[in-house]
């Protein structure tokens, strides 16, 4: 073809080509574009979900509205390309209630929201000059070693030395006392063991490593907890007993009796966990002595083993020194080898920030050397690993399967960092699933400042503005339940606690087998339990008038379904929800009033939600310590579901 027809041919076709891209414009995008006059906005649909509603005040200001004014459902907000983020602030909010309907609670809740004012002006001071640099946290003085007199020890009844820095290996902390003469034991749970009517005297003292208190009321956790009974036990012999204690749960107790550990069982750095001593129905102790001593005057080579008395005895002073090693604790006492102890998943020796004296005991001074030189990992900013791969991923646009509610304290830098090393992964794999914490605030503001700042990185805590106190963890689980039905509405809604290791898939197929137009509340079951009216949680007639509770699952980890959760945001919203300060029984009170007044409910009862620790084959393990998370996580990588208890 001649070049010019060639030409001819390609201006048309470009022409042609032309005309066809503005017809397309003219037909199909010009009709969607809004064109609509700003007098006729009004009668644009308004309603949108409570997640976008929170979105866009997210872009003004870091508090969420109290209440939201628009249903959640229909959404016809199309997602954003890249969504602003998130608040960190619950929209939860206690309204005051007439005279008539005020409970206690009441009282309680509105102190509290009224004392968290000053703190979120603080936090809101933080975030306005979060652009000026903030100095580092100072850390604490490490000393090499430690020495105290008898007058420098502490006065108290408990003798507690500060351990600036915990231990490391090679550590050792010398004590030098002397265990008191026996005395006369009332305490009937250790006196109805002898018969008779003469008391029961007793001799006994613990020497103990203790961490830093994790929860306000509880005792610190005991890292290593040696305790010798001079005048013996049920036994009836003299013993020493050592163990370890996270959130009051003990674990299993090695006791030495007297009898040699055998060298075929597991040793601690090659020394046997009990050396022999005689004891009084050793008839063969003396002689064993006399041999030793024999069969060393004739040059005997091989050696004879030999058996010494207890190592304690009252009035008798004596020298004990606690080495860390690179297994275990190991215990000599007036330069002899007793036992020792191995270190168990769950503990480390920078934990051990404190060495306690309690019981039948006067102590002379108290030694400690090569002592680590850095400081503990109980600080944010050793604790919290600022990396992309813990953030958590946006909130899915749809409804998801599963929303799960991580009960917190502000100041579980650790406890959370460790959950989302370990079982809160799974919600990365998968866009049904989602978790959140849920934190109140703490009275120091330094603490509240750390929270929010771990808040705005990580993207997985929601904070509850009220200050944080048992009697109120009630208020955490509805700010749950609002988030399962408002936020991210979800079918199921699982409240836990963040020292609980939560098996997501486990749970998911316990919840599945049942019918899915069924209402579910999934968990261990407790029946026809009675309040406590006395000791540490005990409940006064005024708050609990009833005999019984009703049917309710334990707290650390249990299941409801989404019907539920809404009939809990709706009763709060109505000031017609019983507010109690047991958050689990408070719950079992909202399913047994929704069963019957609304629909029935089935309650699947399982004892795999595990309350008081962990056993093999759980769902849900209890009382797990950020360490015993990591451990457990690994485990079920391999494939098992057994515990990390004890080594």
């Amino acid at each position: 073809m001649p070049p010019a027809p060639r030409k001819r041919l390609c201006r048309a076709v470009l022409v042609l080509a032309g005309a066809g891209y503005l017809a397309f414009l003219l037909l199909f995008e010009l009709p969607s574009l809004p064109f609509s006059s700003p007098s006729s906005s009004s009668s644009l649909p308004t309603h949108r979900s409570r997640r976008r509603e929170l979105e866009a005040s997210a872009s003004t200001s870091l508090f969420s509205p109290a209440r939201p004014s628009n249903p959640a459902f229909p959404s016809t907000a199309s997602p954003a390309p890249s969504p602003p983020p998130l608040p960190i602030f619950s929209s939860l909010l206690v309204l005051p209630r007439s005279n008539a309907t005020a409970t206690p609670f009441d009282g309680t809740a509105a102190h509290a929201f009224s004392a968290a004012k000053p703190h979120l002006a603080h936090l809101r001071t933080v975030a306005a000059s979060a652009s000026a640099a903030s100095p580092p946290p100072s850390s604490p003085t490490c000393p090499a070693s430690i020495s105290l007199d008898a007058d420098k020890l502490p006065s108290d009844v408990v003798r507690t030395v500060e351990l600036p820095c915990g231990l490391a290996v090679g550590s050792h902390v010398t004590v030098v006392a002397r265990p008191r003469a026996a005395r006369p034991e009332y305490d009937p749970k250790i006196a109805e063991r002898k018969d008779g009517k003469t008391p029961l005297m007793v001799s006994q003292f613990m020497v103990e490593l203790v961490g830093t208190k994790v929860v306000d009321g509880e005792a610190p956790p005991r890292i290593l907890h040696f305790n010798p009974r001079i005048r013996g036990d049920y036994s009836g012999k003299p013993v020493i007993e050592m163990n370890s204690c996270y959130r009051m749960q003990w674990g299993r107790s090695q006791r030495c009796e007297g009898y040699a550990s055998r060298p075929a069982e597991e040793t601690v750095d090659a020394q046997l966990k009990c050396e022999k001593w005689i004891r009084d129905d050793d008839n063969k102790s003396e002689e064993s002595k006399m041999k030793w001593w024999v069969k060393r005057l004739i040059g005997r080579s091989k050696d004879v083993h030999i058996s010494w008395p207890y190592p304690f005895g009252e009035g008798k002073l004596f020298v004990l020194t606690l080495t860390a090693g690179l297994e275990g604790y190991h215990v000599n006492v007036d330069g002899r080898h007793v036992t020792s102890f191995p270190y168990r998943t769950g503990y480390t020796l920078e934990d051990a920030t404190g060495l306690s004296l309690n019981g039948d005991i006067d102590v002379e001074s108290v030694f400690a050397s090569t002592l680590p030189s850095s400081h503990p990992s109980f600080s944010p900013e050793r604790y919290l690993e600022m990396s992309e791969q813990w953030r958590a991923p946006p909130l899915p646009t749809e409804p998801v399967e599963l929303f799960i509610g991580i009960l917190s304290a502000a100041n579980h830098f650790a406890e959370r960092m460790a959950v989302r090393k370990s079982w809160m992964m799974y919600t990365r794999k998968s866009s049904n699933i989602v978790a959140r914490f849920f934190v109140a605030l703490n009275g120091k503001k330094e603490i509240n400042a750390e929270l929010k700042k771990e808040s705005e990185f990580f993207r997985d805590i929601v904070i509850v503005p009220f200050m944080d106190s048992y009697d109120l963890v009630v208020l955490k689980t509805i700010a749950i339940a609002e988030y399962g039905v408002r936020v991210i509405p979800a079918k199921y809604v699982m409240k836990c606690d963040d020292d609980t290791f939560v098996r997501i898939d486990s749970v998911l197929e316990q919840v599945k087998k049942v019918r899915s137009d069924m209402s579910v509340y999934v968990g261990s079951m407790n029946y026809y339990h009675r309040p406590l009216r006395s000791g540490k949680w005990a409940v006064t007639y005024e708050e609990w008038p009833e005999a019984v509770y009703p049917n309710y699952a334990n707290g650390p980890g249990y299941v409801i379904s989404s019907d539920i959760a809404r009939y809990i945001v709706s009763e709060f919203d109505n000031q017609t929800l019983r507010l109690f300060k047991m958050e689990d029984v408070s719950m079992g009170m909202w399913v047994e009033k929704f069963n019957i007044t609304r629909r029935p409910v089935e309650y699947r009862h399982d004892v795999r939600f595990y309350q008081a620790g962990c056993f093999d084959g759980y769902f849900t393990a209890h009382y797990q310590s950020p360490q015993h998370m990591i451990c457990l996580w690994r485990k079920l990588h391999s494939g098992s579901t057994r515990c990390c208890n004890v080594r």
